[in-house]
This record gives C-alpha cells, structure tokens and sequence, in this order.
C-alpha cells in the first residue's frame, strides 16, 4: 500500500515533486509591484495594473496561511470582480492585530510577503497591506468603514463570517451590512470551511502543525506548510559524522513544526533538495537549543550556502527526538533517515544519500 504526502503517492516521482513543492510554495512567483497606497503597500500584478479604477471588489481579513477557507473566499472574490469587469482587491493587515492590541501574538503561517504571492498566485488583482498602527486598532468601526469606502470605492465586500474589526472587535458582518450596505454595497459573508465536523481556521492549523499533525495540517491548508529562514553557522556534529548540515535560524514568528525529525524539501535559490529536517536541538546537544532553529541534511547539494534565504518544506514526521545512549546509534538512526528521504522524496535520486 503506498504512504500519502501532502496529497501525492510515495515515493514520489520528478513531476510529483515539483508539483508538491509549487503548492507549498505559491509557485514561488515574484512579488507583484509595490505601489504607495494612502493605507499601505498596495502590491499590484503586472496583468491587472491597466484594471485598478475608481471602483473595486474587495475582500477583508488577515488570511494567514491561505486555507481551504481563505481560498474559497477569494475564488468568490475574483468571480464577482470578473462579473462586474471590475479589479479585484485583498485587504489584509501588517503586522498582525494580535501584536498592536497587547495579546500574546500568534506564530505566523505565512509571512507577509509569502501571503501577498500566494494571494496574487490565487487570482486577486491587487493585495492592500494595511499598516496596522494603534490608531486603526482604535478606530470606531464606522470610522473604519469609511476609510475603506473612502480609499478602494467597494461596490461589494467579501468576509468570512467570523470576521470582526473596529476598536475592540465591535464590528460584525451585520455592522458592515448597517454601515456600508446602506451606502448601497454589497456584503458577501462566506460561510467557514469545514475540516472534518470542525471549521478550517489558522489557530486549528497551528495548534496541528504544535503537535507534529503535518497530515492533519497539510489538509486544511490544501499544501504542504513551509517556513524562510537564514542559513547559519551550527554545531558541526553532522560534519564530523559525515552527512553535513544546513542549520536555518527561521523568522521569529514562524509557525514551526513541533520538535522532531520531519522529511521535506529545502528550496535553495528556486531549486529544492530532498531533505531530512531536524526540528530543535537533539536531545543529545540539548545545551545548543535555540528557538525557531533547525537543521537539514540536503541530499544531493554541494556548496556554500550561509547567509542566504532557504524555504524549508515539511512533508512527513518521521520521529520524536529522543537521546542515543551512543553516538553510533545516532548516527545508525540518523542515516535511516536520510535513507527514508532518498527513496521517498528525492524523486530522480539525485547525489549520494551522505
């Protein structure tokens, strides 16, 4: 019986892999062109800049992580702006409510950037990164409203309809419909995905990603999940053992895999390497633990890579982290791994397994 990853049959074939890795990572497309915006960055594709008017179809939400949910809302986004021949535009926020209001601020499935690609990948004609200040935070949510009307010119607005905004979260899809349905826009509330008898939603996501639940994760998000990060110098055990290293510092807030030993891919420069990708010092280093770090061995690669931006790919859990009582079973262990990787995941079994 073939294993499952990410939505593919093991092991995976050179046209699987790419696909695999295109989904996790938005195709890895360019940034679209960043424009000055009176409430942000306005990222606009280079198709859709003769389309931006005075008018729009707008859709409102923190989208992190591009979900099953988030991508049935901009499905509807994008065809009622293509029934109305008008742009259509995300309006997102940067950085995250959850770090201006004084809440513990959630880890990030996507960075900004990675969401406004994703977005762009999935068909919106232009992303608005609204600048999330303490002012917007304590904005009535009228006042709000009319920033919105006032700058994109909405003739519809699309929500999810957990949606809430305005200072305290007071304002609900019936105040939108109070506020802006009145002016004569329409308001079009989505109704949450269901994953399961549960719906779909970041914090579900991340508190699957939490317990090691990549399967589980990868459903919900319609792809496997990934994080960027710095290459950095490490320990140099993995050297010494004769499989070498690639230690990734990852972005403070990435949503980061619980600890373990995962398979996967690293992306080096649009490139991915079958990698096996150890999450959070091993129990035998323990003294060298570091937040949001990890380290892969990727197969095939050769070169200097530090200080350059990697994505990390997490398709499948292989193990716990646990201490050897030896450094040979280590090692035994280690190298079980990487060969888990070379058959399942390297496709065209490219390079040497170590």
């Amino acid at each position: 019986m073939q294993e499952q990853c990410g939505g593919f049959a093991l092991p995976l074939d050179a046209a699987a892999k790419q696909a695999l890795v295109d989904a996790a990572t938005f195709g890895q497309g360019r940034l679209p062109e960043p424009r000055a915006h009176e409430l942000g960055t306005l990222y606009v594709r280079k198709a859709a800049s003769q389309k931006l008017s005075s008018s729009s179809v707008i859709a409102l939400g923190a989208f992190d992580g591009l979900h099953l949910g988030h991508r049935a809302l901009i499905a509807r986004l994008v065809a009622d702006a293509c029934s109305r021949e008008l742009p259509s535009v995300v309006v997102t926020f940067d950085p995250d409510p959850s770090e201006v209001v004084g809440l513990r601020p959630e880890a990030r499935l996507l960075s900004v950037s990675d969401r406004v690609r994703g977005l762009s990948s999935l068909g919106a004609d232009a992303v608005l990164v609204m600048h999330f200040t303490p002012e917007l935070a304590g904005l009535a949510p009228a006042a709000f409203c009319t920033r919105i009307e006032e700058a994109l010119h909405p003739v519809s607005v699309h929500v999810g309809t957990n949606f809430r905004f305005g200072a305290r979260g007071a304002g609900d899809i019936s105040t939108l419909q109070e506020i802006l349905g009145s002016r004569g826009i329409d308001i079009v509330p989505q109704d949450l995905a269901l994953g399961g008898t549960e719906p779909v939603s970041a914090t579900r996501i991340r508190h699957l990603l939490a317990q090691g639940a990549l399967d589980e994760a990868a459903e919900l998000l319609g792809r496997c999940h990934y994080v960027r990060g710095l290459v950095m110098h490490g320990r140099g055990e993995g050297t010494g053992m004769g499989f070498a290293t690639a230690n990734v510092q990852c972005e403070p807030l990435s949503a980061m895999p619980a600890e373990g030993v995962y398979g996967g891919y690293v992306v080096v420069e649009g490139v991915p390497y079958a990698s096996a990708i150890n999450v959070g010092a091993p129990k035998s280093f323990e003294e060298t633990k570091r937040p949001n770090f990890l380290e892969a061995h990727l197969l095939g690669f050769s070169g200097d890579i530090y200080g350059r931006e990697v994505q990390v790919i997490f398709c499948r859990w292989l193990r716990a982290q646990r201490r050897f009582s030896s450094m040979a079973e280590l090692e035994a262990v280690v190298r079980g791994n990487i060969e888990w990787v070379h058959v399942n995941l390297s496709a065209d079994s490219e390079g040497a397994i170590c």
